[in-house]
């Protein structure tokens, strides 16, 4: 339970582990010759980058009862994360997972998750449910729905706040981690009906909702029930649908990616901080404006917008 001091802005849910990287960059993991150690796991992450934009953030997982676990706990506390929700779960590892580096885009990943996650064994009867109904935040993701106990207490969390909170679904989706995509389906539109906001890239919106036209999915998650929908789409920025009808893209051409390893969690963490602060997503007018950098520190993408009328279903 809450100590009666605690009151975040940001609380995340779902998958935390261990990011082996390699030094060597362009080098097949066969020939890597040496990793550097860092924390990973996409709601770790966003709580991390929530964190660094100076909101007050935790996260409700767990990891093993080993080393690896003792080192999430510790780069948690040293990046401003309050780790009182993160419990041991003994006899399942803390997991690793190793990436090979393939710039720009090219980041295929290899989970260790074996037998189960611990992230998984995050049960209803643990959760401080005070907490998360006072947080003005709450992000979950798709991880937390692909197995039990997990998926009905990340159901649980989203069903305890009120429908005008901000309560974030992150559409993030790992193929592994699921039997089919119809049985991601099936509990992403369930989720779908407590959330406020949905975030996913085109494959995951494609997966949750079965549309793969950004637009089409926007509106479809907005079918759904949520109040805005976020379509990110790499190189071709970010659109934008909220239940008014109001679309915004964002930038109107496409950028050059340098690096595109965990620009999807910034982003997240960046999108916690945007709506915390009130920024209005709209542009002012309907007139496009010369791209520029936006002094809000944060803001993922120039803030040149095209704003439009609702396209008909």
């Amino acid at each position: 339970m809450t100590d009666g001091t605690a009151s975040f802005d940001v609380i995340t849910m779902g998958r935390v582990g261990v990011d082996l990287y390699p030094h060597q960059s362009g080098v097949a993991l066969d020939e890597v010759e040496s990793f550097g150690r860092f924390l990973g796991g996409s709601a770790t992450n966003v709580a991390v980058a929530a964190a660094r934009h100076g909101r007050r953030t935790a996260v409700i997982t767990r990891t093993g009862a080993d080393p690896f676990g003792r080192f999430v706990r510790r780069a948690l506390a040293e990046y401003g994360v309050d780790g009182r929700f993160v419990a041991e779960v003994p006899g399942l590892p803390t997991p690793v997972t190793f990436c090979a580096l393939f710039p720009p885009e090219n980041f295929p990943l290899y989970f260790y998750r074996f037998p189960k996650a611990p992230d998984l064994e995050i049960r209803t009867d643990d959760l401080d449910r005070p907490a998360i109904e006072a947080a003005r935040v709450l992000w979950a993701t798709m991880t937390g729905l692909c197995a039990e106990p997990s998926r009905t207490a990340t159901l649980a969390a989203l069903g305890a706040r009120r429908r005008s909170d901000l309560t974030i679904l992150d559409l993030d989706h790992r193929p592994v981690f699921w039997e089919s995509p119809p049985e991601a389906r099936r509990w992403a539109r369930e989720a779908l009906t407590h959330a406020t906001v949905a975030v996913g890239n085109v494959t995951e919106c494609e997966v949750a909702v079965g549309e793969k036209d950004p637009l089409r999915a926007a509106l479809t998650l907005l079918d759904h029930g949520v109040r805005l929908a976020i379509v990110k789409r790499g190189p071709e920025g970010v659109l934008a649908v909220d239940a008014e009808g109001r679309i915004v893209e964002a930038p109107p051409v496409p950028v050059e990616v340098v690096n595109g390893l965990g620009a999807g969690d910034a982003f997240g963490g960046a999108l916690c901080h945007g709506l915390l602060s009130g920024w209005d997503l709209r542009p002012s007018s309907t007139t496009p404006t010369p791209p520029v950098r936006s002094s809000r520190p944060g803001w993922p993408v120039p803030r040149r917008c095209r704003h439009q009328m609702r396209s008909p279903r």
